[in-house]
């Protein structure tokens, strides 16, 4: 009974996939494949970014000074670059005056990066994060700049760090002792509970 089971559910398989086969391939048509090879053309035209420079080294400068350079850049794709936004990975690092038009394929364009070194001092390394119509959608430049320290400055940084080591000591000994106290009457209570009255 289980044999003549399993030779039916074999035989009705056999038919359903040699009719699911048949189907498929009267449903593919040529104007749908055409259509098909037209979108995957499209998929593939993207504009490219190829920069003279993808980082620059601003080289020792003072702590507090702004320097600038402008990256320059050439649409190598197949489509024209459209740049949505340029954004620096903190504060201190502007991007300014991209093109807002698009840019044809072949063309060139450029932006300016601004650094301001004030309260970054020593060796300093950030990003500028360009967001556009790049197969990838985001391209990175850097910028990276040492910044001897500003004597001034230090001495106000020590000082700050000085009077935040104080006041984290002042709280962990507040702390500290609260636990103790804490930790005394729960032993005086531990204590107390365990006598018969």
């Amino acid at each position: 009974m289980i044999k003549k089971g399993f030779l039916l559910l074999g035989a009705m398989t056999v038919v359903l996939f040699t009719s699911c086969k048949d189907d498929a391939t009267k449903k593919i048509q040529s104007a749908n494949v055409a259509d098909a090879a037209k979108r995957d053309a499209v998929a593939t035209n993207f504009a490219a970014m190829t920069f003279d420079k993808t980082e620059y080294d601003f080289g020792t400068i003072n702590e507090g000074d702004q320097v600038e350079t402008v990256f320059k850049f050439e649409n190598t794709g197949n489509a024209p670059l459209l740049i949505s936004n340029i954004k620096g990975s903190c504060g201190c690092t502007v991007p300014n005056d991209w093109p807002k038009e698009p840019i044809a394929p072949g063309a060139s364009g450029q932006f300016t990066v601004k650094y301001n070194s004030n309260g970054k001092p020593n060796l300093k390394t950030n990003t500028v994060t360009i967001t556009a119509n790049t197969e990838k959608g985001r391209e990175v430049v850097r910028i990276k700049a040492f910044a001897t320290p500003n004597p001034e400055m230090e001495a106000k940084r020590a000082k700050a760090k000085a009077e935040r080591e104080a006041r984290m000591k002042k709280q962990q000994a507040a702390q500290q002792a609260a636990a103790a106290k804490n930790g005394a009457t729960k032993t005086q209570q531990t204590g107390h509970e365990g006598h018969n009255h």
